[in-house]
């Protein structure tokens, strides 16, 4: 009975590492980002990829729209990952529009497994779409109906304006100016012309006289 129960003693302790090892497997699985999230910058992909088996990991993407297939590396890993970072995804350097993610496991029998999200957005240079809420329809109410009240304007009273009589102002009487004595009268003015003249004649009668005598005696 002691031999039996040493055997099984000794058959836990040695089976109790791979037990251990197999409670840690688990599915191959992106748990983050999920599918229908936008993306910007650098993206943490997380998940877990210990499967059995387990050679080495990749982590891809694709186009949505990509009728060729083609998927682009992220990521290469050749160490299993327990809910844990798979990768970082640099969403900046493509551009924005839809996409497939890939997580892909190869195996030591030669075969791969795989696990792929779907509907990823990336919007790093457009704006992010957001669901419309739903408006709440608002409910009837009553407003009170304000009767406006007429309210009498006082009459403004009669001003009287005074009247103005314009006042004549007397102008000042020009006073007189005395006569000026430079002023000439025309038997004046006749008088000067006739002193005048004669006095023209006589003056070419006296040089007519003496250049006559000069001429005689000379």
């Amino acid at each position: 009975m002691r031999i039996l129960a040493c055997s099984l003693f000794l058959g836990m302790v040695l089976a109790s590492p791979a037990l251990a090892r197999n409670a840690q497997l688990v599915d191959l699985v992106i748990a983050a980002p999920r599918s229908g999230d936008a993306l910007q910058g650098v993206v943490k992909i997380a998940g877990s990829s210990d499967v059995p088996g387990f050679v080495s990991a990749e982590v891809s993407f694709t186009y949505a729209d990509n009728p060729t297939g083609t998927w682009f590396l992220i990521a290469m890993s050749s160490q299993p990952v327990i809910n844990d970072t798979l990768a970082n995804w640099d969403t900046t350097v493509i551009t924005d529009g839809d996409y497939f993610l890939r997580l892909r496991v190869f195996l030591t029998d030669g075969s791969s497994r795989e696990v792929i999200v779907s509907g990823l957005r990336v919007r790093n240079y457009t704006p992010v779409e957001t669901p419309t809420p739903m408006t709440p329809t608002p409910e009837a109410t009553t407003v009170p109906t304000i009767t406006p009240t007429a309210t009498s304007s006082p009459t403004p009273e009669a001003t009287s304006i005074p009247t103005i009589t314009p006042t004549a102002t007397p102008f000042p009487t020009p006073t007189a100016l005395p006569p000026n004595p430079a002023t000439l009268v025309p038997t004046d003015v006749s008088a000067s012309i006739l002193f005048g003249g004669l006095a023209t004649i006589l003056t070419f009668v006296i040089v007519g006289i003496f250049l006559w005598l000069r001429r005689k005696y000379i």
